[in-house]
């Protein structure tokens, strides 16, 4: 039996699945063994689907398939995970971008535009805690003193990149300076229960919710477990514990933030030791950003009123924000018009919480991104689900996504 298009995305999610750092996990960070190889398989599928092949300063790979005309298509998501991650988050837009362009090839159909697919090397931010480096680099967002920061080892992002096969030095070269481009789709799972809720395999997103990152410390003072009387302590951790639940009940205030703290290092760490420095991370979203910074700012108060109730010194770091992201009117309704002529409708439309390469790409070009329906709205675990079946309907999508494309060109 022929494999369809879909089947292949299926199968080549499964072989990125077992290139990890991890056994028994998915767990592909910058610059490692499992994240250049996860690159050197897409190159081989960019290839043979009829593509020119480049590979940038800091690792991203960019497949262009030629058209007839000047214009270029951006399709495209990223290809590094979480910690213990499914295997469609990042790597499902990259394949179904490869599909798109596979039924070009297999077709000798040359399209008034070029079509190119960007594999980005660092969306998620697992080893050195900062999104979109692959995209931002691109897009001539990325500051090369971050080039410094160091991961939990120790090891800087600049030895990171040359790992990657990459050139810390070039980076600043690597920004895009086109004036071709006509638009960036990227196509993701849903991470939400909205279109399993609607019986719907696909969705258009209409923008991406604004987020601020950072880090919260809660310095103490250690003490003997034993023989610090409760009273005089200055305890960190319950200070922390505090802002935790202040956090969920800002997100459970009914304004649309949504707040998680993620990580949490404790210090010293030992069983009989009171706790004398609590470093926790954050995360806010909003899809307003007024609000967004609203929250941000009202948990930094409360914040330093509890450190200051109960003695503990509080310092405040944001690492990163950037700004809701609305997303291109003209290619959303493109969009949506090739779900409904794909047969694949009514067209959904609905935001995302959730970051994507796509916030970078907003500075260079229009963005639209389509969503596919993802199992009990699971992401960021190894439950993530899609079906072939989805899959197929998002691979129709963007065929149809591109001849509507073509067809307003021509017009």
């Amino acid at each position: 039996m022929q494999e369809t298009r879909a089947g292949r995305v299926m199968a080549r999610a499964d072989e990125l699945a077992t290139l990890s750092e991890e056994d028994g996990a998915i767990t592909r960070p910058y610059g490692t063994p499992s994240l250049v190889a996860a690159v050197a398989a897409a190159r081989g599928w960019l290839e043979a689907a009829g593509m020119s092949v480049q590979e940038d300063a800091i690792g991203n790979l960019v497949g262009r398939y030629e058209g007839t005309g000047t214009g270029t298509l951006l399709l495209g998501s990223h290809i590094d995970s979480v910690r213990d991650a499914g295997r469609y988050d990042g790597p499902l837009g990259i394949l179904v971008g490869i599909a798109a362009v596979e039924g070009l090839h297999a077709g000798g159909t040359r399209l008034p535009f070029a079509v190119e697919v960007v594999v980005f090397v660092d969306e998620e931010g697992l080893r050195y805690h900062a999104s979109y480096i692959g995209s931002r680099v691109v897009a001539g967002l990325f500051d090369p003193a971050e080039l410094a920061t160091l991961d939990t080892a120790g090891v800087p992002l600049r030895d990171a990149v040359r790992a990657q096969g990459g050139d810390p030095d070039r980076l600043a070269a690597a920004r895009w300076q086109r004036d071709d481009l006509i638009g960036y789709l990227e196509v993701h799972i849903e991470q939400g229960p909205v279109l399993e809720a609607l019986d719907l395999p696909v969705g258009v997103v209409t923008s991406i919710a604004g987020q601020c990152r950072g880090t919260v410390i809660f310095v103490g003072r250690a003490g003997h477990a034993g023989t610090t009387p409760i009273e005089l302590r200055r305890d960190a951790l319950c200070a922390a514990a505090e802002f935790v639940l202040a956090v969920e009940e800002s997100a459970r205030s009914g304004t649309g933030v949504v707040a998680t703290i993620g990580m949490a290092s404790v210090k010293p760490g030992a069983g009989n030791v009171i706790p004398g420095r609590v470093t926790l991370s954050f995360d806010v979203r909003h899809t307003d950003d007024a609000q967004k910074g609203a929250a941000v700012a009202a948990l930094a108060d409360r914040a330093r009123a509890i450190g200051a109730r109960r003695g503990v010194e509080v310092v405040w770091e944001t690492i990163q924000e950037h700004a809701a992201c609305p997303f291109d009117e003209r290619l959303v309704a493109a969009l949506s018009r090739a779900v409904e002529a794909a047969g694949r409708g009514p067209a959904q439309l609905l935001p995302s919480g959730a970051g994507h390469d796509a916030v970078s790409m907003a500075h260079l070009t229009g963005v639209a991104m389509l969503f596919v329906r993802c199992a009990g709205g699971v992401s960021h675990h190894p439950a993530e689900s899609v079906t072939t079946a989805d899959v197929e309907a998002a691979v129709e999508v963007v065929d149809a996504f591109l001849r509507e494309l073509a067809g307003g060109l021509e017009r």
